[in-house]
């Protein structure tokens, strides 16, 4: 097989190539936030506020997953993060065990979510204290929301002071916290910028959703609508890459079928003369680099105690960066492409290189959870 006939084969995988495995991988250890609350609290509007789902969208989206807890993952299609809602909360016989198991070993955080107004939260409170004795969690925020339903300041902050002092006396600690409010009387959102932000330090892959920022440039704008796409990919990439003679076979197809799927979607067609042009400019050594690269971490892997734990753990890292980062310049190359114009080796390796560093830390984030 010539070196065109080995690229064409990469950017153009058959049509349903065998990955069911680190797909099912993936879904199967997607990083959680538990939902902690009282019905009416806002765990729903929470939910809405970092998706951009409607309500109804939201609603129906929630699947049994234990007896007293349902989940919810978005997107649905491919997913980058599981929203866990307890719903046994009222029950007086309710036990928080099988819900502790279902967020136990990923790299989850619980939201405790309180309406200020309501002073009564045992039910709330009798799950945390089981939460606690688990130990299993360790990175706790506390949701304030409907703030402003209370008009007086001194009794809203009063009454926010209360049930921050009751959860930190069960947690034993100071408890991080934000005060929201998803729907004030004139329809404007009072700290949800702030409650993305503490979440996203909880875990970073929020910070990449729902981003609704301005943009500078329509290539950009087109690449934001691709972005959580990318990320599932780059998820699935990462994952796949943390068992021991996988990655190897596995993260070249799913980068592959992500490029073809990105080509579809820009209107372009991979042929021989998009793929010469493109591995032209990503640079002849590319290709070498990364081939060679994907093989040493592979080898490093199956090194005995360290190929099990940090060989494992840097690969996962690397595959998730590289995949995507070659999500990133595709989406570049194939604006630039289906506009006629021409780029540059140097912006594509400036563009790799920075999109392989800006989602570092998500990375970790994400294939700590694997």
């Amino acid at each position: 097989m010539d070196f065109f006939e080995r690229i064409k084969s990469y950017l153009n995988p058959t049509a349903d190539p065998d990955l069911t495995a680190a797909f099912d991988h993936q879904t199967a250890r997607l990083p959680t936030l538990w939902l902690l609350g009282k019905t009416g609290a806002g765990k729903s509007s929470l939910v809405h506020a970092i998706t951009q789902q409607s309500e109804i969208e939201i609603g129906n989206g929630f699947q049994p997953c234990t007896q007293t807890a349902s989940s919810y993952d978005f997107p649905t299609d491919k997913p980058l993060v599981r929203f866990l809602d307890t719903r046994g909360l009222a029950e007086a016989e309710y036990e928080a065990h099988a819900d502790i198991q279902a967020c136990e070993d990923r790299a989850n955080a619980l939201i405790v979510v309180m309406k200020a107004e309501e002073p009564e939260q045992s039910s709330v409170l009798k799950a945390l204290k089981q939460i606690k004795k688990s130990k299993s969690l360790k990175q706790i925020l506390l949701v304030h929301t409907g703030t402003c339903l209370i008009g007086d300041l001194t009794e809203r902050n009063q009454c926010v002071a209360h049930n921050q002092q009751q959860v930190e006396v069960i947690w034993g600690t100071e408890v991080n916290t934000v005060e929201v409010d998803f729907e004030c009387e004139d329809g404007s959102q009072v700290g949800v910028d702030l409650l993305r932000e503490k979440l996203a330090e909880l875990l970073p892959i929020v910070a990449q959703i729902g981003e609704d920022a301005e943009h500078e440039s329509q290539e950009e704008a087109n690449f934001a609508k691709l972005r959580t796409e990318i990320l599932w990919y780059a998820g699935v990439a990462g994952g796949s890459d943390a068992v021991p003679a996988v990655g190897l076979v596995s993260v070249p197809v799913i980068q592959g079928k992500m490029i073809h799927s990105l080509a579809n979607q820009y209107g372009v067609e991979w042929d021989k003369n998009a793929m010469g042009e493109f591995m032209a400019t990503l640079g002849t050594s590319f290709g070498v680099q990364y081939a060679s690269k994907l093989g040493i971490r592979q080898l490093v892997k199956l090194i005995p105690v360290y190929g099990q734990t940090i060989g494992s753990a840097t690969a996962a890292v690397v595959s998730f960066c590289t995949t995507f980062a070659i999500g990133r310049v595709a989406c570049y190359y194939l604006y630039r492409q289906s506009k006629g114009e021409s780029v540059s080796e140097e912006e594509l390796k400036a563009m790799y290189k920075s999109a392989f560093e800006s989602i570092k830390e998500v990375a970790k984030s994400e294939t700590n959870s694997q």
